[in-house]
């Protein structure tokens, strides 16, 4: 990556995905404290916000129901791609045993 997060990489899967994964990752402990979401829930909340964002940056018309609408559903792709960045950081691919777990799966 050559540069940092810009508006027009928020509004791809891959850089939408990435930061709700942060956000998620440094924001879950403390809202844990707070009050009891569920993870997959509070990442699509994430996901849609980030969207919402990015494309009111880029210009979209912010009372169009149709930024919202899209928005809402992609949030839920977004929120999957950032958890598969979870489950490849928890169990990293070519690690030991990852071939004997695969075999009975």
């Amino acid at each position: 990556m050559d540069n940092f997060f810009t508006w027009e990489v928020l509004y791809t899967i891959g850089g939408a995905s990435l930061l709700t994964f942060f956000i998620v990752q440094y924001l879950k402990t403390t809202l844990d404290r707070f009050i009891n979401l569920p993870t997959d829930v509070f990442a699509v909340l994430v996901a849609f916000a980030v969207l919402v964002a990015a494309q009111l940056a880029l210009g979209a018309n912010p009372a169009s129901w149709k930024l919202y609408a899209l928005s809402f559903a992609n949030a839920f792709v977004v929120s999957a791609a950032a958890g598969h960045v979870h489950d490849k950081v928890i169990n990293p691919p070519g690690r030991k045993g990852d071939e004997e777990s695969a075999a009975r799966n």
